[in-house]
């Protein structure tokens, strides 16, 4: 995306000095070594990036948030090959890749988007894959769901922040097709404050726009979000709160709304 492309020289720099200012707060583990920098200026609207493309024998490493070089804490999912480079593969039971806070997502956030990778056949029950977890009834402050069949896709995402919640909901004669196909797909969100629609987009192409009536910006209460859970839902004791068996690539989180240019070129370039 051009506004969000400058010069190696510059990125070399700005990695530099990011690394020597943050380095004692967000890497408490020693040396991450080489992986790809996701291109964005210092207080860009790119606020959380994982391509799962380390390739060392800590799966940590392989699960870097590349804007702030925060580590998960835990990390039991195995390494696939993915869209671009490496993926994650999801499959047990109550497990997931859980991160600390998504660095300023959730105080910088008026709009958003969530731009991601996903290949799946067709789940057998609920399944979350993502999850920004909080304190509250789902023990999350935004999810992803699927649940249906190949014939009849269902994809739900839940915003509970202040004032209020909404469900998201694509299903019966707004399914998304093909989506479990056992191909890879692009999927993302996008929230717009100015319209306060919700639209979601398939392989570089909206699908369909669902409207929050009059709610404009989004208002997450920080001070009850506790971190990011890639791969699994906020309560995974919850019986119905299955982790994703499904693979996961290349999960962005961008403080703005993206135009239609810029998810199309995410999902053409397979970044």
């Amino acid at each position: 995306m051009k506004n969000l492309k400058f010069s190696l020289a510059k990125v070399s720099l700005v990695i530099m000095t990011s690394l020597s200012i943050i380095g004692c707060q967000n890497m408490d583990r020693p040396g991450v070594g080489d992986y790809p920098i996701d291109e964005n200026p210092p207080g860009g609207p790119l606020k959380f990036y994982v391509p799962f493309d380390g390739e060392t024998d800590n799966p940590l490493m392989n699960a870097v948030d590349q804007i702030k070089a925060k580590f998960p804490s835990e990390n039991p999912l195995t390494q696939i090959e993915g869209i671009s480079g490496k993926a994650v593969q999801g499959g047990e039971p109550k497990k997931f890749i859980a991160y600390p806070k998504p660095n300023d997502f959730t105080t910088t956030t008026d709009s958003f988007t969530i731009s991601l990778w996903t290949k799946h056949g067709a789940p057998t029950q609920t399944e979350f894959v993502f999850s920004l977890t909080s304190n509250n009834w789902a023990k999350a402050s935004m999810f992803m769901l699927v649940e249906g069949s190949v014939s009849t896709p269902i994809i739900k995402l839940f915003v509970d922040e202040e004032p209020g919640d909404k469900w998201f909901e694509w299903v019966g004669a707004n399914s998304v097709p093909g989506i479990f196909d056992d191909q890879w797909h692009h999927i993302v969100f996008k929230y717009d404050s100015t319209t306060s629609g919700m639209t979601i987009y398939k392989d570089g192409i909206a699908f369909s726009t669902q409207v929050w009536a009059n709610h404009g910006a989004i208002q997450f209460n920080d001070s009850n979000i506790t971190g990011l859970r890639i791969g699994g839902s906020g309560n995974p004791n919850e019986g119905w709160m299955n982790s994703w068996t499904g693979a996961i690539d290349q999960f962005r989180m961008y403080n703005i709304a993206l135009s239609d240019a810029e998810i199309q070129e995410l999902y053409t370039t397979n970044k």
